[in-house]
């Protein structure tokens, strides 16, 4: 089956990085937003104003995880500015990285993560 990469929509934006993960743990847009309208756990995210959100899957002998990084997006309610209209029930979000993470973290407890993501979030691309 064909990957189809995801299309920014009025409250979700999608990093390139995000789109590079969500290829290369299977994980599709439907499953991502999932993730974010359901989550399992919520927890202060590794990188400045990011927030992670949990999900569980698999099964109770081998458990895994599908972490979801992002960003909310403060905007300015431009009158002269029609064309971007945002849906006041929801916030606008960037999808900073996606990773499914093989076990069970501690509550309360940042996630490990791979080296890639480390580079990724050392190099600040995601940073207004």
């Amino acid at each position: 089956m064909r990957f189809k990469v995801p299309q920014d929509s009025e409250t979700i934006i999608w990093t390139k990085h995000a789109i590079e993960k969500m290829m290369q743990y299977q994980l599709s847009e439907s499953r991502v937003r999932r993730v974010l309208h359901t989550p399992h756990r919520i927890e202060e995210g590794i990188a400045p104003q990011t927030i992670a959100a949990m999900q569980s899957v698999g099964t109770p002998k081998h458990p895994k995880e599908i972490w979801v990084m992002f960003q909310e997006i403060k905007t300015k309610n431009n009158k002269r500015n029609k064309k971007i209209k945002i849906n006041p029930l929801h916030q606008r979000i960037r999808i900073i990285s996606v990773w499914r993470y093989p076990g069970k973290t501690p509550i309360r407890e940042l996630p490990q993560l791979p080296d890639d993501e480390w580079e990724f979030l050392k190099k600040g691309l995601f940073a207004d």
